[in-house]
């Protein structure tokens, strides 16, 4: 595996304003969907999205969201991002190389979706120190990655969610809101 890198995002994004086809999709459709249920119906009070991309998850998110900081590490994806949820006030894009400070102290749900295995293992590590700093208890964590490996993938995904839920130190309450043959959906709550 060769990792992708930020540069390479751009690129992509500069390409093609939805390279894996996140808008149109039917398995993307529906991974979105799980996403959202694992959320629930909302009001949200903060939420977080890291890796937002080009906004497909973020648009869907940001109408149940009291306040929605969607975040991306590449221009491209941050303005493509601001594009679709431009609509929401509440929303804001933001671009954040991570790890990176995340733009609040307290969230009360983050969402990661296709992200973590692209993270080198140190600053995964970093990331999910972070995850544990700024969500509060009882906060929500959405993670929703493929289990099988890709070309460009820094780490192995099959078992990439739990290695992240480990490195957070926290104590959580996991369940499983999706799973398909090539990826799944977990909602995490913390607890104590």
């Amino acid at each position: 595996m060769k990792a992708i890198d930020l540069s390479g995002f751009s690129e992509k994004f500069a390409a093609d304003d939805d390279p894996w086809r996140t808008y149109s999709d039917r398995d993307e459709a529906v991974k979105r969907a799980a996403i959202l249920h694992a959320l629930g119906p909302g009001p949200l009070g903060r939420v977080l999205e890291l890796g937002s991309g080009n906004g497909s998850n973020s648009r869907a998110i940001a109408p149940r969201a009291r306040r929605l900081d969607a975040t991306d590490g590449t221009a491209e994806g941050t303005r493509l991002t601001a594009q679709a949820i431009a609509p929401w006030p509440r929303g804001q894009a933001s671009e954040l190389g991570l790890p990176g400070r995340f733009p609040r102290a307290h969230y009360d749900a983050i969402v990661i979706a296709e992200l973590l295995y692209y993270l080198p293992p140190g600053a995964m590590r970093q990331v999910a120190a972070h995850v544990a700093r700024t969500l509060h208890s009882g906060g929500r964590l959405i993670l929703a990655h493929h289990g099988i490996d890709y070309y460009d993938f820094a780490q192995h995904a099959a078992g990439i969610q739990q290695r992240f839920l480990d490195l957070t130190g926290a104590c959580w309450s996991v369940r499983t809101v999706r799973r398909r043959s090539r990826w799944h959906v977990l909602s995490a709550r913390r607890s104590g």
